[in-house]
């Protein structure tokens, strides 16, 4: 195994932070970097450019009467920021206590690497895989994928699949096999307003004109109502309800509220009035401030007025929520809010619908066999906070389901500092690979 792991500290040195264009060439050293590998491993590997950062596409000899599985995940990672919290540098790979320490480590290097080497220990063994498999790893996945659903359209003869293969999602816990049947969508915002042409001095001009931070402050608070609900009109008017037997599932997950209170450092949890926890987080849509900047941040006093203040937003949606439509509403709702002392500009950088699927598809009983061969216990059910934008177009073009059988724990920090993957998850998403393609070649 050391090996395996020597070419995963190598694919998590580069830092391919697709938010920040400074790092544009470590991005696409990273896309040549994991053609080579996939060659390395025996398949055919190839690097298309999009208007972002390129896509990898890998496969192997394609053969009549198997089943297509397109196996995607994402070489792209957040940015490393605040870098002071770090215990080891984030593009410094270190093991500790079992896990690696990286950015990109769970979050998806890891996981879409077991995978690699789970199609590269099958070939070696077997000289053939059961399936037809197609790897798609792009990298824009941190910045929502926009160049991904074009791709798709422009390539859906060559891309076309019974089935969609994601681990790039989370387990409830240490060494419960997880199968994740949905995913919150998400559209990304910013709100600007401006006042004065110029930040003022707060003695001279204090009182005479609007400080556009007092008036996004108010702006923002309207978000909300004291319930902990999104207070902007028609948000919830699409929202599907929690089914009964969900309900069921969930309530015996080993989820504890203190032990994920615990999991945030926050002093309590909180959320919209009415629901559990796993309902706010999964089933749900939330409004969040993601940023907030405006005037002197600086050391020390300086007493303005500040010119400008801005907010970077984010809406994660359930399904039947449609963030094309939601955007038009919370422009709307802002500009509305906004008084006309300052001068207001609303935009949206990047967005994801929701995802939902039927876990009693042939093809999710034959994800759930896999994971319990694999892990050797019971598969817990859930649906997924987080969002992976590009899952929902894998069926609206492609017209494939995806199977999310995430290896990430809870305490992985992914997005945050000291992210780590643990080296026995690694492993099992080798095992869990090579468990998941024979269970899909034996379908009828």
């Amino acid at each position: 195994m050391a090996y395996d792991i020597n070419s995963l500290i190598e694919f998590l040195r580069f830092p391919s932070v697709s938010a920040d264009k400074q790092f544009k060439p470590h991005v696409e050293a990273c896309a040549d970097w994991l053609i080579q590998r996939f060659k390395k491993a025996g398949l055919d590997a190839e690097i298309h450019p999009t208007g972002g950062n390129p896509v990898v596409l890998a496969r192997n000899d394609r053969k009549p009467g198997r089943k297509t599985v397109l196996i995607y995940g994402h070489y792209d990672v957040q940015p490393p920021d605040p870098l002071e919290l770090w215990q080891t540098p984030p593009f410094e790979p270190e093991i500790r206590d079992g896990r690696i320490f990286a950015r990109g480590s769970s979050d998806n290097k890891g996981q879409i690497f077991a995978h690699l080497i789970g199609v590269e220990k099958s070939l070696q063994s077997r000289g053939d895989l059961p399936v037809n498999v197609i790897f798609l790893v792009e990298g824009e996945e941190e910045t929502g994928s926009p160049h991904l659903e074009d791709f798709l359209r422009k390539h859906i003869a060559e891309l076309t699949a019974d089935i969609v293969a994601i681990s790039d999602t989370r387990m409830v816990a240490p060494g419960v096999p997880t199968f994740s049947y949905g995913l919150r969508g998400m559209p990304c915002g910013e709100v600007r307003l401006t006042g004065p042409a110029m930040d003022l001095h707060s003695g001279i001009f204090g009182g005479s004109v609007a400080n556009p931070a007092t008036v996004l402050v108010q702006l923002l608070a309207k978000l909300h109502d004291s319930h902990g609900k999104v207070a902007v009109p028609g948000f919830y008017d699409r929202v599907k309800p929690v089914q009964s037997w969900e309900h069921e599932r969930w309530a015996a997950l080993p989820f504890d509220d203190d032990a994920w209170l615990r999991t945030t450092g926050a002093p309590a949890l909180h959320g919209e009035e009415g629901f559990s926890n796993l309902e706010r987080v999964w089933a749900r849509p939330t409004a969040e401030i993601n940023g907030l900047d405006s005037g002197y941040q600086g050391e020390g006093p300086k007493t303005v007025v500040p010119s400008r203040a801005s907010a970077k937003l984010s809406f994660r949606l359930v399904p039947d929520q449609d963030p094309t439509e939601l955007r038009g509403i919370i422009s709307e709702f802002l500009a509305e809010n906004c008084p006309p002392i300052v001068a207001i500009d609303v935009s949206f950088q990047n967005q994801g619908k929701p995802y939902l699927m039927d876990p009693g598809s042939l093809f999710g009983k034959a994800a759930q066999r896999a994971l319990e061969k694999t892990f050797g216990r019971p598969v817990a059910f859930i649906r997924e906070g987080g969002s992976i934008p590009i899952v929902q177009s894998f069926k609206d073009v492609l017209g494939s389901d995806a199977l999310l059988v995430g290896l990430m724990l809870p305490d992985a920090n992914a997005h945050s500092p000291n992210e780590n993957f643990p080296i026995e998850n690694f492993e099992k998403g080798i095992r869990l690979n090579q468990e998941l393609l024979k269970e899909i070649a034996e379908l009828k």
